[in-house]
């Protein structure tokens, strides 16, 4: 796994995982959206520390900024 992943795309996954995970506990959401909302927040963790997105994979999409060649 070649990562595609930059330090902002991170960060605004861990962010919305935060956001999810709060609205959770303050029973802001429930139910079915609490669930979907939740496998999203563990999709977000995980994509994060592993630093690779499967869906960024088939369209070659890469946040890294390109290695300039010197």
């Amino acid at each position: 796994m070649k990562k595609n992943m930059s330090s902002a795309d991170k960060i605004v996954r861990v962010l919305l995982a935060i956001i999810i995970a709060i609205l959770f506990f303050t029973n802001q959401i429930t139910g079915v959206a609490a669930i979907v909302l939740g496998i999203f927040a563990l999709v977000f963790l995980l994509t994060s520390f592993i630093g690779f997105c499967p869906l960024y994979a088939p369209f070659k999409i890469s946040t890294l900024k390109k290695e300039s060649k010197v």
